[in-house]
């Protein structure tokens, strides 16, 4: 599904990922676990097209197709999916409508029919109780006066909508309590199909103990240092990361 290849990229003058290679397949989930400015987010803004970040070097491929040539909203229409370690409120901008103008994009570029209103309803209902969402909120605007564990629960109630083939879920496990945790990682869970892939940012084994990791990987200074299997999370738990070299 994805292909990595010398990664380089750069925030202004400062270069932060220094060759990057990773290749994840369908229906497999990574783990991208490091300190602070090892490089995580950079590598997810960088795969979703934020422009503050420049790619020098390297290529990055999705299902056979040049990644790093799209704009950020084709990415998106090919099943590119971000949920935001810190999302951000969109005043003005109702949910529904938010959500019917993205679903609308993704099934248009897929060559699929468009949804019928009453169709759309009964899927928002559906995939909102998977995360349990008060309904109320998805009259509002985008994020706005939702709580810290509630705009998580949020970006996992959009990513069921919208079915993206491949997901970024960064620090999703930042700011949230152990229900919470557990109520956005089974969402997680439940949505997943045997062609979803993810890649998911964290520093902590605890978001990893609900969505179980195929592989794991540990960046430092903008490499990937050390890869392996789930018990490599563990280890880091018990152990911190100054062990690895």
């Amino acid at each position: 599904m994805l292909e990595i290849h010398n990664l380089h990229a750069t925030v202004g003058d400062k270069e932060i990922l220094k060759g990057i290679d990773l290749t994840i397949n369908d229906g497999e989930i990574h783990a991208l676990m490091g300190q602070n400015g090892a490089g995580k987010s950079t590598l997810s803004n960088v795969l979703v097209g934020n422009p503050a970040y420049t790619v020098t070097e390297g290529t990055v491929t999705f299902n056979g197709r040049d990644l790093l040539a799209m704009k950020p909203e084709e990415r998106a229409r090919e099943g590119v999916f971000l949920s935001f370690q810190q999302p951000v409120e969109i005043p003005g901008v109702s949910m529904m409508n938010f959500l019917k103008v993205a679903v609308a994009a993704r099934r248009e570029h897929l060559g699929l029919e468009p949804m019928k209103g009453n169709e759309f309803l009964q899927m928002v209902r559906e995939r909102r109780k998977l995360v349990e969402l008060d309904s109320k909120l998805t009259n509002r605007s985008v994020n706005e006066g939702f709580s810290g564990g509630e705009r998580k629960r949020n970006e996992i109630f959009q990513m069921a909508v919208l079915e993206p083939t491949f997901c970024i879920l960064d620090e999703t496990d930042s700011g949230l309590d152990v229900d919470a945790l557990r109520i956005v990682a089974e969402g997680f869970n439940k949505l997943r199909k045997p062609e979803t892939s993810a890649m998911v940012i964290t520093h902590y084994q605890r978001l990893l103990d609900y969505i179980r990791p195929d592989v794991v990987h540990v960046l430092r200074q903008g490499h990937i240092v050390k890869t392996g299997g789930p018990q490599l999370a563990a280890e880091i738990e018990n152990r911190g990361f100054d062990w690895i070299e």
